[in-house]
């Protein structure tokens, strides 16, 4: 023996495969449990529509559940951040078969965690009360959105861990927006500090607008629009001028206020393979008839499209409505 290290005999040792490795890699869409954010007028009928959400359960900042939807089961409304934790933990950790939590609503659940974060940080006003505005420069919501982030992995955690989809509901509130590209406008905003509001609505796969349908309509006299309305409770699901909203699923841009209506058109506008979906968009454009230059434009839209599912599930669902509204 000269001390030499004697050499290993059979196959090298190998190191037990990354969750990272290219091995690892997956293809096609994936379904997950929706996380909701609803924001509508005053009692248009945000809470109705969540309630027909599958076996939801409400966790209420707002004392403001409807008569007729008072079977509805409820966590206590919370006094504190350290409330709202204990229920995420409570459903995440607890036997039960609720499948959705409702937030009614996040608009009255700010204060709690203005409240809370200025009494943790010993911020008071003039008038000694707990004030998140006091120490001045924005520093106070900056700290409030730090809880903000906490509640939503915790929602995020119940989602993964439970397969719950999460609804927030929120008023909808008119506020100016600062244009840079020409004059300021107003338009509906979630009713959040506008932090917070950012938050919430990166977070969320689906941005809805509920509100009362309104057509414009014009005076001989003036030419000027005049909105009337219909009495149709609707939810926007795209970005407008006029109000935030966003789907990752291409749903139609216009639906009825009815969750029934949001699940089909979800389960519709989910991507299935590009040449199926060319090939339905095709097929619902000669059902639809339109003008010879609004079928070229519409054909080279499918043209342009090609191989992009989600852009094509979008088309999809728009030649739908199109179709539905020359019915009606």
């Amino acid at each position: 023996m000269n001390g030499s290290t004697p050499a290993r005999s059979g196959p090298a040792p190998t190191s037990a495969p990354s969750r990272m490795s290219i091995a690892s890699v997956r293809t096609g869409p994936t379904q997950k449990a929706d996380r909701i954010l609803l924001m509508g007028t005053e009692g248009v009928g945000k809470t109705s529509w969540a309630a027909a959400a599958p076996s939801p359960i409400f966790l209420c900042a707002e004392d403001g559940i409807p008569t007729a939807l008072s079977w509805i089961p409820r966590l206590p409304e919370p006094e504190s951040i350290e409330d709202v934790h204990a229920a995420i933990r409570s459903l995440a950790e607890e036997p039960h078969e609720f499948r959705t939590l409702v937030v009614d609503t996040i608009d009255w659940l700010e204060p709690v965690i203005w409240r809370d974060v200025a009494k943790k940080n010993g911020w008071k006003n003039k008038a000694g009360e707990w004030d998140i505005e006091a120490p001045g420069y924005g520093k106070g919501y900056i700290a409030a959105n730090e809880e903000w982030r906490r509640i939503l992995a915790g929602l995020d955690g119940l989602r993964r861990s439970r397969g719950m989809e999460i609804i927030l509901l929120a008023h909808a509130a008119i506020k100016t927006f600062q244009n840079p590209n020409g004059p300021d406008y107003s338009r509906y905003e979630c009713k959040l500090n506008k932090g917070a509001a950012a938050l919430v609505k990166e977070w969320t796969d689906v941005n809805l607008f509920a509100i009362y349908e309104a057509l414009s309509t014009e005076t001989d006299i003036e030419k000027k629009g005049k909105a009337v309305s219909t009495g149709q409770r609707v939810v926007h699901t795209e970005w407008n001028a006029a109000w935030d909203a966003k789907n990752r699923h291409g749903l139609p841009p216009v639906l009825p206020l009815d969750y029934a209506a949001y699940a089909e058109a979800r389960a519709k506008g989910a991507p299935a393979s590009p040449d199926v979906l060319e090939a339905d968009a095709r097929e619902l454009l000669k059902r639809w008839a339109p003008d010879e230059a609004t079928a070229s434009k519409a054909a080279s839209e499918i043209e342009k499209a090609k191989g992009n599912a989600v852009r094509l599930a979008q088309l999809v669902n728009v030649l739908r409505t199109r179709i539905s509204q020359k019915a009606a």
